[in-house]
C-alpha cells in the first residue's frame, strides 16, 4: 500500500546536495528530500566571458538569467562598474547581486526572459544600447531575440555549461514502481528534460502521473505540461516559494 502523500519524500532535480539551499528548505518545513540531479552545472572555457567582462564599460546593460551567471561573472568582476545598468530574471538571482553590492533595477514579477524583455521594453531606451548577456550553454533563445527585438545589440556569452547528471536510474525507478515519491520539485527547463530522457518516456510519465510536479516558475511549467502533465508553479520564483509550494500541496492537495 502507498504511503500517505504527505509523508513521501519530494524529489530534487537540481544539482545539489543535501545541504543545498532547496534541500534545506525542504527539510526546514519537515519533508524528507531525494537527490535525483537531472542536471549538473559546469565551468565554461573561460575565455569568452572574459574576453566581453574586459570591454564591460562599453555596455550599457547586463542582464543574469541564473545566479550561476552571476557566480561566473562576480569572480572576475567583483563590483558592478559605475553606469551599468543590471537587470535579472527572478528574485533569487537579484538577491544574490544585491548582497554582492551590485545594484539591480529591472526585476520582473515573474521569473521568466519573457517578462524581463516585457518590463526592459516598459522602460524605452533599450533601443541602440549595447546588451551583456551571460548564460547557459543551454540558454532559450527567449531573452537574446526578444532584446535584439527592441532594438538593442545583444552579446550573448557562455559563461557556464549544463550538462547531464549521472543518475542512478534503477534507484529511480523503484521508487517510481513502489509509488513512493510525493511531490517532483524543477527549477529549470533544462532538469525537466534531462529526467524525462534519463528515466524513460514510460517512467517519466509513470511518475508524474502519481506524484506532482512543482515547476519553479512558468518556463519550466510549460516544458512539463509539452510533456503531457499538468504542474503547480510556485508561489514566488524562489527556492524557498517552491518549497512552501511543494508542503501546500501535500498538505491539501491543491
Amino acid at each position: 500500500m502507498n504511503a500517505p502523500v504527505a509523508s513521501r519524500p519530494v524529489v530534487v532535480t537540481r544539482a545539489e546536495g543535501l545541504d543545498g539551499p532547496l534541500s534545506r528548505e525542504l527539510r526546514d518545513l519537515g519533508l524528507e528530500v531525494l537527490l535525483w540531479p537531472a542536471v549538473s552545472v559546469a565551468p565554461a572555457d573561460p575565455a569568452p566571458l572574459a574576453a566581453a567582462l574586459a570591454q564591460l564599460r562599453s555596455f550599457q546593460w547586463i542582464v543574469f538569467a541564473s545566479r550561476h551567471a552571476v557566480a561566473a561573472v562576480l569572480e572576475q568582476v567583483p563590483q558592478a562598474p559605475a553606469g551599468l545598468h543590471v537587470a535579472a530574471v527572478g528574485r533569487a538571482t537579484a538577491q544574490v547581486l544585491r548582497q554582492r553590492g551590485w545594484p539591480v533595477e529591472v526585476v520582473p514579477e515573474e521569473a521568466s526572459a519573457a517578462s524581463l524583455v516585457a518590463a526592459l521594453a516598459a522602460r524605452k531606451g533599450v533601443a541602440g544600447t549595447r546588451i551583456l548577456y551571460p548564460a547557459s550553454s543551454r540558454a532559450l533563445p527567449t531573452l537574446a531575440t526578444g532584446l535584439a527585438s527592441l532594438g538593442a545589440q545583444v552579446t550573448q556569452v557562455e559563461a557556464y555549461r549544463t550538462e547531464s547528471a549521472a543518475l542512478d536510474v534503477a534507484a529511480c525507478q523503484d521508487w517510481i514502481a513502489r509509488g513512493g515519491v510525493g511531490a517532483v520539485t524543477f527549477a529549470s527547463p533544462s532538469a525537466v528534460a534531462e529526467l524525462a530522457q534519463a528515466l524513460g518516456e514510460a517512467d517519466f510519465d509513470r511518475l508524474l502521473a502519481a506524484a506532482p510536479a512543482v515547476a519553479i516558475g512558468t518556463t519550466t511549467a510549460r516544458e512539463i505540461s509539452a510533456r503531457g502533465h499538468p504542474a503547480v508553479i510556485a508561489s514566488s520564483a524562489t527556492l524557498q516559494g517552491l518549497a512552501r509550494t511543494t508542503l501546500r500541496l501535500l498538505q491539501t492537495g491543491s
